[in-house]
This record gives C-alpha cells, structure tokens and sequence, in this order.
C-alpha cells in the first residue's frame, strides 16, 4: 500500500506540475492587456459569507489564499502524517540525506536573500519566500526532462519536498500568526479533539470529517493564526490503520479524493489570483531591487548549494547515502529543480510582504528564479540522460 500511494502521488504531482504555471501565464497576459482593469477589479471583488453566527467578508484573491489553499495545506498534512508512518520517511536510513538536504536547502535560499536585503531599500522580512520549494513544478519537469531517472532520485526528490513543506507550514505558524483570538484557538482546539476521537468509530460517517475540518477552518480564521495551519492540524487527526478487513484507510481515502482536485483546481486558481502583476509599472530600479535580485538568487543558487552541498557532505561523512543508482551530476540537476519555489514562494511571499511595491518584485523574482532553476535543472538532467545513454544505463 506504501509504495501504490507513493507511486499514485507522484504520478498526480508529475501530470498537474505545469497546470499552476499555465494558470500563472494567463494572469500576466490578462494584468498586463486591456482586461487589466476586469483581471484586478475581479481579484479585489469582496465576497460575503454567512452561516448562523458565523460571518466573514473578503475579497477574491483572500478568499482563494485563506479557504480554498487550505485545503492544498490539509493535503500536505495528509502526505507527511502518511509517509512518516507507513511511507518513505518511516525508514530512518531514507531520512538522513533528503531531510538535511531540506534544511540546507532552506536556510542557504534564507542567507543569501538576507544578504541582499540588510541594506538601505532592502525588505528583509522577506526572507521565508525563497524557501521553499513547488514539487509538483519540480517533478513535473524531473518526468518530462528524464523520464528513466532512477525511481530512488524521484522518492528522494519527493522526501525532501515534504520535509521542505514541514518546514514552511512551520514558518508560517511561528512567523504569521496575529494577536490570538483565545477563545477561537480553544474552539478550534476542540472540535479538533472531538474528530481526533472519531478514530475510535470505524464507522463514523466521512461527513462529520468534513463538517469538522470547516468547523476547524472557520475557528482559525477568527483566531489569528494562518488557515494554512488549520490544514495540516486537520490532517493529523484522520486515522491511518484500515477502516475495515481488507479496505483503505480514511488517510488513503482522503487523500485520492482531495488530492487531484487540490492539483488541478486549487492550486492553478491560487497561481491565477497570485501571479498576475503590470509590468508597466516596473522600471530598471525594480527588476534590480533587493528583494527581486535577492529571490532570484535565494532559489537559482542558494536553494541547489543548500540541498546539493548537505547531500554531498552527509555522503562523505557517511551519515547519509546517494539515492541509489542515481550519479552525482542527476542529484545537482534535481538540487536546481528544488529551486523553482512557484506556489510556495507565491504563498509565502505574500504573507511576508503583503501588496504593494515589494509584492510585485517579490513575483517577479520568483518567476524569474523559478525558470533560472528550471532551466539549469533541465540543462543538467538532459547531459546526465545523454552520459546513461551512451553508457547503455538506462537508469533502472
């Protein structure tokens, strides 16, 4: 059952990788064409919600970030609580290498944008959009440039991406939280107890699930604290073990069931709403500014330096090992693809910087090292692939 969830979830990230990025081209079209104004009048439409008691209004583009992402956040709960337990991350001689890759890829991409940003004009509290990394775009573009790469490099790949998503869901908890609301926190501590129980009911009806999880995201949107984090919490409380002789696990079930809407919905509509920006209003001072040449660098050098160094030292050390099968020219092509942040970076970038000048800088060097990263990535796959071939290795 491992290895079938994992090779389904690969599958799913590696065919919706460039459906976000499709998305995130015809919002720059549309933001920078005579439907300018209809692009950005519809992104700051306010919507009303309502429910009993329960009422919030906010425009589009935050609807999109704090609802509908949410559910991109409870995948990746999802994805983490089942590869500890039963998947890749469950075995600690597959841990070491791809989890302290992930850590040097994030505080590398973090340094150097710092480094960038401490002086004069520089937006240091910026610092979490380069950190982490889209893995759909990533795997998308490892499927496409080196369809036979070893399936150890792709798992690998895979890993450190959740380790790396851990990492920023972190972040944002720690870093993007208001003033508490305390009696939202207790509510939404509650009714997560309360489906943390249903566990015990192999029976109980996937509906309360559903009912809860809104309950839960409604809770922390009046909390203070980022929905992103009512996701992943939301996740931990779905029981793995089977619900019945023989059946998937309501983990599994969730999983498939969310998981394709989630890739081919969710978020290519959030790249929609958070890519799009006028170029008009950029000039040379902008495309050099700190926090754009910073972005670039974080992710085009800091992202493969961090993954590739710490993934070459833990092999020398031999604390760690090399994916099997894989050469070291294949783990430098995979360290560039980690640094497409895309999604992530969007994401991160607008909690950390908000609208503004900053904003749109922040988008365009994430666009830009996104592509830099890609195409290096694809570069260096592509002479790997033509050395396996000219060796007669297929690679599996």
């Amino acid at each position: 059952m491992a290895g079938r969830l994992t090779v389904d979830f690969l599958k799913t990230e590696s065919a919706a990788g460039l459906a976000p990025v499709g998305a995130a081209m015809v919002a720059l079209v549309l933001a920078n064409s005579p439907l300018a104004p209809r692009y950005f009048a519809f992104l700051a439409r306010p919507i009303v919600f309502q429910l009993g008691a329960f009422s919030h209004t906010a425009s589009v583009e935050s609807w999109v970030r704090d609802g509908l992402m949410t559910a991109f956040f409870l995948v990746i709960g999802l994805e983490i609580k089942f590869e500890v337990l039963r998947g890749e991350l469950s075995s600690p001689r597959r841990l070491v290498t791809p989890i302290l890759a992930a850590v040097g890829g994030m505080a590398v991409p973090a340094l150097i944008y710092l480094a960038c940003n401490l002086g004069p004009g520089g937006r240091p509290e910026g610092w979490p959009t380069p950190v982490a990394t889209d893995v759909a775009f990533a795997l998308a573009a490892l499927t496409v440039v080196a369809p036979r790469t070893p399936p150890s490099l792709r798992l690998f790949l895979l890993t450190l991406a959740i380790a790396d998503d851990f990492g920023a869901v972190a972040l944002i908890g720690l870093l993007y939280t208001a003033e508490l609301d305390w009696a939202a926190v207790a509510g939404a501590g509650a009714v997560l107890l309360g489906l943390a129980s249903l566990s015990r009911f192999k029976r109980a009806p996937l509906l309360l699930y559903a009912v809860g999880f809104a309950v839960v995201w409604g809770f922390t949107l009046k909390s203070g604290i980022n929905t992103s984090v009512a996701g992943v919490a939301c996740a931990l409380t779905v029981p793995i073990g089977a619900r019945r002789a023989g059946g998937e696990s309501l983990l599994t079930q969730f999983m498939a069931a969310i998981h394709p809407w989630v890739a081919y919905g969710v978020l290519p509509l959030f790249a929609f709403t958070a890519a799009g920006f006028s170029v008009a209003v950029l000039n040379t001072t902008d495309v050099l500014s700190p926090v754009t040449i910073g972005i670039v660098l974080a992710l085009s050098i800091g992202k493969p330096l961090g993954v590739f160094g710490v993934s070459l030292l833990t092999t020398l050390v031999r604390i760690g090992r090399r994916p099997t099968g894989s050469t070291w020219l294949e783990l430098v092509g995979v360290a560039a693809l980690t640094g497409v942040g895309f999604t992530m970076s969007l994401f991160l970038g607008g909690l950390a910087l908000g609208a503004g000048q900053a904003a749109v800088e922040a988008r365009l060097g994430i666009i830009a090292g996104s592509l830099a990263s890609a195409a290096v990535g694809a570069i260096l796959l592509s002479r790997a692939r033509a050395r396996r071939e000219a060796a007669g290795d297929d690679g599996l």
